[in-house]
């Protein structure tokens, strides 16, 4: 498969807005490690991106998963992590598919991302992928088609859920409910039970419920683009 992603990470490093004092975030390791190795596997070129450039904060890293443990040993890919691209830097026309990784930083800061909203509405325009799992589809929110029409607007989608967003007791943390932001956008929201896989492709959409669907999402991902070939 030749083809180039573009993984979206978050820069939001603490729970909340107050900086340092809220408790550690950022982006889910094995919501970019799993997707990454299926990818990989399937011939795709993959670039990082996050909001503000350069090192990316990390969560869930959880070396008794073997796909982390993997990549947690791979030096060159750690550093991949230290040194992504601001979205100033990325050329939205050699992308295929773009991809928002999640972690419970990027409710903070990927709505008011404009311009990784722009690249994605520009490689969905184009006829590529546009694709995310668990709090990742909070980039999506502000992602608007050259007709003016939200991205997820008519379309079913899966995210973090409600009632997991409860069960992980930051539901009255969190800046909004993620779910609840999909809907006022015109989505249709398909939740599973809490932490099973979910994965929902709804045109050249494909989003996912919670890390166990992180791999999935990434299958979708290579089924829609291979499909094209």
């Amino acid at each position: 498969m030749n083809k180039r992603i573009l993984f979206v990470l978050t820069s939001h490093a603490n729970i909340g807005t107050g900086g340092a004092g809220g408790k550690p975030t950022g982006a889910y390791l094995s919501e970019i490690t799993h997707p990454f190795e299926v990818l990989q596997h399937a011939g795709a070129t993959i670039d990082f991106v996050s909001v503000k450039g350069g090192a990316v904060p990390l969560d869930g890293v959880d070396r008794k998963d073997p796909i982390n443990a993997k990549y947690l040993d791979d030096a060159g890919f750690m550093q991949r992590l230290q040194t992504t691209a601001a979205p100033a830097d990325v050329d939205a026309t050699r992308y295929d598919a773009v991809f928002f990784a999640g972690g419970h930083g990027t409710m903070w800061d990927f709505p008011g991302a404009t311009d990784l909203a722009r690249i994605a509405g520009a490689v969905y325009d184009r006829g590529g992928v546009v694709a995310a799992v668990c709090h990742g589809p909070a980039g999506l929110l502000g992602v608007t088609l050259a007709d003016g029409t939200p991205l997820v607007a008519g379309k079913r989608v899966a995210a973090f859920t409600n009632d997991e967003e409860r069960a992980a007791g930051l539901a009255e943390t969190v800046p909004f409910l993620l779910a609840d932001a999909l809907v006022a956008k015109g989505a249709t929201h398909v939740p599973a039970a809490n932490w099973q896989p979910q994965v929902v492709v709804s045109e050249r959409l494909v989003t996912g419920q919670n890390p166990a669907s992180a791999g999935g999402v990434a299958r979708g991902v290579v089924e829609l683009l291979t499909g094209r070939e």
